[in-house]
């Protein structure tokens, strides 16, 4: 079964400076993190970057992430991955 992503939520972890969220296989969550840094952000580097900032640039590029995220996954199946900016390319 592919890897989907039913549930939207998403949240900021302030701590490892990433945003966290999930894809399921079949009836297994699977755990994603990417990194802030990988985050295409709309704001000037002197400027404070705020939770909503990095949560909206990750709802801005939803798709993309999920993409990397399937990609990743299929790769090798983990119960966790940190996607980062390099992923991206």
């Amino acid at each position: 079964m592919p890897l989907n992503f039913p549930n939207q939520s998403r949240s900021y972890d302030e701590v490892r400076h990433s945003v966290r969220f999930s894809g399921y296989d079949g009836a297994f969550e699977v755990y994603f993190s990417v990194d802030a840094d990988a985050l295409p952000l709309k704001a000037e580097k002197s400027q404070a970057l705020s939770e909503g900032d990095y949560l909206s640039a990750f709802d801005r590029f939803r798709e993309t992430i999920q993409d990397v995220a399937s990609e990743a996954y299929s790769r090798g199946r983990r119960q966790l991955y940190l996607l980062k900016a390099i992923d991206f390319r």
